[in-house]
């Protein structure tokens, strides 16, 4: 059985799931994630934030949340940080048109200040309550390389053992894909103290998904 066929999972006291499709489909999936109330994620949100690609997608990217823009949007990684990864994408040689990119957390967890939304990282219980949706873009995608961007990402689906800083751009056994690897998440460039510490760390994310862009290329 696959993970796109498993059972529906039980959701917290309190929550639910909307009817799973039997089908594999990434429309259909996308389509029941937008009634999902697993965890409280939703009632502050916008909207689901969903996967965007191909479903022939052979390299996928899997980072923690949508941010402000996101969920405004409806679509990952359209807003800062996914500027960041389309000039790293393109500085690889990675084709941008050719990737599947989604999160683990399919809503925007922020608290407010002022008429600010700022980003609230989300908690153990809100990342497993998402987990039935990325299962099944995993399963539908069935990607031959997963990129996890940030520590979120890579502890959700490779253990909470799993330390970006010490393993980046290292490729590791797993189920999930013939290649799994992790790195930062673009957000983290953004972040930087100052402009050549920004330059630094964008040249390095840059090295690892070039490591990524020579394991499609073999």
């Amino acid at each position: 059985m696959t993970d796109a066929e498993a059972p529906k999972p039980e959701p917290e006291p309190g929550h639910e799931y909307p009817d799973l499709p039997e089908t594999k489909s990434i429309a259909a999936w996308r389509d029941a994630a937008a009634h999902c109330k697993a965890c409280d994620l939703w009632k502050k949100a916008t909207q689901t934030v969903f996967g965007e690609g191909k479903r022939t997608a052979k390299v996928m990217f899997v980072g923690e949340q949508p941010g402000d823009k996101e969920d405004i949007a409806g679509r990952p990684f359209v807003g800062p940080a996914g500027h960041v990864l389309d000039d790293a994408l393109e500085a690889a040689g990675i084709d941008r048109r050719k990737v599947y990119v989604t999160n683990a957390v399919k809503h925007f967890n922020f608290i407010r200040r002022g008429k600010r939304r700022i980003h609230k990282k989300p908690n153990a219980e809100e990342i497993a309550a998402c987990r039935p949706w990325l299962d099944a873009e995993l399963a539908v995608v069935k990607p031959r390389v997963l990129v996890c961007l940030g520590a979120t990402a890579a502890q959700a689906l490779l253990g909470r053992q799993f330390r970006v800083t010490q393993q980046r751009g290292q490729f590791v056994e797993t189920s999930l894909a013939s290649l799994v690897t992790a790195t930062v998440h673009p957000s983290s460039i953004l972040r930087a103290p100052d402009e050549e510490t920004r330059r630094q760390e964008m040249k390095a994310f840059i090295e690892d998904l070039s490591l990524v862009a020579q394991a499609l290329a073999g």
